[in-house]
């Protein structure tokens, strides 16, 4: 990994800061040539209200390191799942009390079916670890999150959406 490589994947999320963008699994690319820095990141979604700042933190961590001429570009394609979330930012998400996405769920080609009851993944609990958690709200703090309960230990927890 390159020196700007390095400090551009120390940089962290501005919405969960526990977590960098290389453990989000959103810093793409990292391309260093005569003083020159071009960084490629993927947003969680097309309209993330963090891009900004995510950009602007970027931008500054890499001139505070000394690298004055800094492009970061935005690549919509492919677009960015929580599968691109790294093992250790999923044990920092859990850590923090914060249930981890699990696997995105695949689909054949082509149109995607409408279910009037959808089948929710398991949440466990990042608290005690019980499968049967409850959802509390399909909307947390950021749009990427929901508010779930656990029966067993009776805390409440934000849940990681699988996207």
């Amino acid at each position: 990994m390159t020196g700007a490589a390095t400090v551009a994947a120390r940089v962290q999320d501005p919405e969960l800061p526990l977590l960098t963008l290389a453990d989000l699994g959103i810093l793409r690319g990292v391309e260093e040539h005569d003083g020159r820095v071009v960084v490629t990141i993927t947003p969680t979604y097309s309209g993330c209200p963090a891009l900004r700042t995510i950009r602007d933190d970027l931008g500054s961590a890499l001139q505070t390191a000394g690298y004055r001429d800094v492009e970061v570009r935005v690549a919509l394609t492919p677009a960015w799942t929580t599968d691109w979330i790294t093992p250790a930012g999923r044990d920092k998400l859990a850590a923090a009390g914060i249930s981890p996405p699990g696997p995105v769920p695949r689909r054949a080609s082509g149109p995607v079916p409408l279910t009037l009851d959808p089948v929710r993944p398991e949440v466990r609990c990042p608290h005690c670890g019980h499968p049967d958690t409850e959802q509390l709200s399909p909307f947390g703090a950021t749009a990427c999150r929901s508010l779930h309960r656990c029966p067993a230990c009776r805390e409440p927890f934000e849940h990681v959406k699988e996207i």
